[in-house]
């Protein structure tokens, strides 16, 4: 019986010091606003999908509620949801809840803020177009924030992000992109319109692989791309899986290649695998979990 007891007492701590892939230097997190998973099968975009191909993913990754925009990129960064981190609306630039702590950098305690107080001498790098990403990024915690022109302008973001990366390379890089969400706000979602901003999409994504080639940096480097939201007609917000199921895909060092992620993926679970695979300690108040399904078991 004790033999029982301590072999399963090692077995539960070996689970729990699952170590994460080795030699990665540099994270390259792609998020397309209003992506909805529903979308990829029938999308041309061979960017995505060779991602895809060479690495791990799943369409039913998940959103928190409600599926609009500033909160669910707040829980994409911060590692936890509305009731942790406050931000509850589409445009919340303040938290209307007010979140129950907060890092030296005045937020509540997202993935940029502990790299700085971690690995102080690593460059980070956010590249936004909608404008509402501003005031949920710790500015003074990042090396490079580059907000787009005049509002709204991928190709802007997708040229900078690879400039930023061939030049800086660094640890960490956010790229946000606003298509296909102003797309499906104007013309509407499963609308051949809303598919051929995909394929406008899938060659920004193809730029920032190829800044990673040209970098040289491809052997030490995990790409993650999902979405904040999907929508129904020219909306988001409410309940449906079409507005609640997002994309989420991993590629590169340490990665499976054409994996289907079965385990449940949360939007909050991205700052949480990022975290780990960098081998950051987690604020108590974070509620992700690393998707360590998505790589190779050492």
């Amino acid at each position: 019986m004790k033999k029982l007891i301590i072999s399963l007492t090692i077995l539960c701590f070996s689970f729990q010091l699952k170590a994460q892939p080795k030699n990665i230097k540099h994270i390259i997190l792609i998020g397309c606003d209003g992506f909805g998973a529903y979308a990829i099968p029938d999308a041309k975009m061979p960017n995505l999908k060779q991602l895809m191909n060479t690495g791990a993913w799943s369409l039913k990754a998940r959103t928190v509620l409600p599926s609009s925009s500033a909160v669910n990129w707040a829980s994409m960064l911060m590692g936890a949801g509305p009731t942790e981190h406050g931000y509850t609306e589409w445009g919340s630039a303040v938290p209307e809840i007010p979140s129950v702590v907060k890092s030296p950098y005045g937020l509540f305690p997202g993935i940029f803020s502990l790299i700085k107080m971690q690995k102080p001498k690593a460059k980070t790098a956010v590249i936004y177009s909608w404008q509402g990403i501003g005031p949920l990024i710790e500015k003074d915690a990042i090396t490079f924030v580059v907000p787009g022109p005049n509002g709204d302008n991928d190709n802007f973001c997708a040229d900078t992000a690879a400039a930023l990366i061939i030049k800086e390379k660094p640890l960490l890089t956010f790229i946000h992109f606003s298509e296909p969400d102003n797309t499906g706000h104007k013309i509407g979602h499963r609308t051949p319109a809303y598919y051929a901003e995909l394929e406008n999409l899938d060659k920004r994504i193809g730029k920032i692989v190829d800044a990673v080639q040209k970098a040289g940096i491809a052997n030490e480097t995990v790409i993650i791309l999902s979405a904040d939201h999907g929508g129904t007609g020219k909306g988001h917000g409410g309940k449906s899986l079409d507005e609640v199921q997002i994309p989420w895909i991993a590629s590169g060092t340490g990665v499976l290649k054409g994996h289907e992620i079965k385990d449940v993926i949360i939007t909050y679970d991205t700052a949480s695998t990022i975290a780990w695979l960098l081998g950051l300690k987690e604020p108590q108040s974070w509620r992700g979990k690393p998707v360590t399904e998505a790589f190779n078991k050492r």
